[in-house]
């Protein structure tokens, strides 16, 4: 079981590997030049995303969207065009996400169709007629959010990201390998290592102690603290983890005075904050020497009851083009410090909505959803996966009030273990990562480069 004392002896392990050597800075050992670097920075969209309108068919499909989403229905004319078509149809996207076109054409910005949890492959018939096992607590929020990260309902709480981490080669271990920027962490929980959490502005100021200045009093005395050792348990955890709090700030801290501020504009709010904080560390974080890294961030209010559309701040009108300013100012950053090739940016979300409006002028939980991949990496320019029919009822729609739910044709597991995959996770370790992937005959999807 992984219980909170394994976590916060492990959190004591990496905050006494942090005050062992740590705290001396960046250290002039390491290489800016570090190629085997890479970074998965998951983007959680809180709330439940509406998928159905981001990325919408504007062929012969379209009329079916257009019947089944009534008012929530995008006009054809306000989409934005996608060059070409992909899995079988042409597409537009939301207008407010304008800016990824560029990025679609360049082929680093790719789509993944009707993505989900799952414990087998399943159709929707077979869902109808409970043929099939589902995953436990479908439409429920917290527990989605923790089963799309890796929660297996079976007494162990970490996710997918930190249990690949553990896997790695010992040299792609450090102590910022697993990192959130909020107070979840399911992805980044390990079952025996610790999570890393990163301020926007970092942690610099501990009172009066300045973590950029070790040799000042207050900052020694922080630092004392952070190696006390007690017997007794309830103590000896507080003193490990402040211990690898302190570690981690200081890590952090020097990280982001070490940086330049990025030139690009990510617009204002909380993800620009978090995305231009991000993009100005990633560099000090390479030139450190660090192998791989996974980042969390979660934002949004995307659980779209009532009032969906309009310009008012909680829309998926208003919040889309708000990610879209600030995901491609992130995109432009990396590439213009070097890390094109580097860094890997999925979208991933609580669950997709129905295709069918809500009372209310919104729309309401259900199953699979459109994600996305961002990165020099991602084989974009395409739309992997299956994507599925819009007629409420139809052959992708699980729902028996055909309410539009639609039954996933790409599991969560195999776009996990995709991108694991490329972070150096050998694949006789995906089933120890993703259980049902045994259930899969097809593991990964072609969505990132070697």
């Amino acid at each position: 079981m992984n219980t909170r004392r394994s976590f916060l002896d492990a959190m004591g392990r990496a905050g006494a590997l942090g005050a062992a050597g740590l705290l001396g800075g960046l250290g002039g050992s390491a290489s800016a030049s570090n190629e085997d670097y890479r970074a998965l920075v998951v983007l959680f969209l809180s709330g439940g995303n509406d998928g159905n309108n981001v990325l919408v068919p504007t062929d012969g499909m379209y009329g079916d969207y257009q019947a089944a989403r009534a008012n929530l229905a995008l006009p054809k004319a306000s989409l934005v065009a996608l060059p070409g078509t992909a899995a079988g149809h042409t597409f537009g996207l939301h207008p407010a996400l304008a800016p990824f076109v560029s990025r679609y054409t360049q082929g680093r910005l790719g789509f993944i169709a009707n993505a989900g949890p799952l414990v087998v492959p399943s159709t929707a018939a077979q869902v109808k007629a409970t043929a099939v096992e589902v995953p436990p607590f479908l439409l429920s929020h917290n527990d989605q959010v923790a089963i799309q990260q890796g929660w297996t309902v079976q007494d162990d709480t970490s996710g997918w990201g930190g249990r690949a981490l553990e896997l790695l080669p010992s040299s792609m271990r450090h102590p910022l390998n697993a990192v959130t920027m909020s107070s979840d962490r399911t992805l980044v929980q390990g079952r025996r290592s610790a999570v890393s959490f990163m301020e926007r502005n970092g942690s610099r100021y501990w009172g009066p102690a300045d973590l950029a200045n070790p040799q000042s009093l207050a900052a020694q005395q922080i630092n004392r603290m952070a190696r006390w050792q007690f017997a007794n348990r309830y103590q000896a955890e507080y003193a490990r983890t402040f211990g690898a709090a302190v570690s981690d700030s200081t890590l952090i801290t020097k990280a982001l005075l070490a940086a330049a501020e990025p030139a690009a504009d990510f617009g204002t709010g909380n993800l620009a904050e978090r995305l231009r904080a991000l993009a100005k560390v990633l560099p000090a974080f390479k030139a450190q020497g660090f192998k791989r890294q996974v980042f969390l961030v979660q934002w949004g209010n995307f659980d779209t009851h009532a009032n969906q559309r309009g310009a008012a701040e909680q829309t998926q009108d208003a919040q889309l083009a708000l990610l879209a300013k600030a995901l491609t100012a992130f995109d432009d950053t990396n590439r213009a410090t070097g890390l094109d090739m580097n860094v890997v940016t999925l979208s991933m979300s609580d669950f997709g909505r129905t295709v069918r409006p809500g009372s209310g002028g919104g729309s309401e939980h259900a199953w699979g959803n459109h994600w996305f991949a961002l990165g020099g990496p991602v084989q974009g320019g395409t739309v992997h996966g299956t994507f599925p029919s819009p007629v409420l009822g139809g052959p992708d729609d699980g729902d028996r009030n055909r309410n539009g739910r639609f039954v996933p044709t790409t599991s969560s597991d195999q776009v996990g273990a995709t991108v694991m995959q490329w972070m150096g996770l050998d694949p006789s370790a995906f089933h120890e990562v993703f259980p049902n992937l045994a259930n899969f005959s097809r593991k990964t999807l072609p969505l990132l480069r070697a």
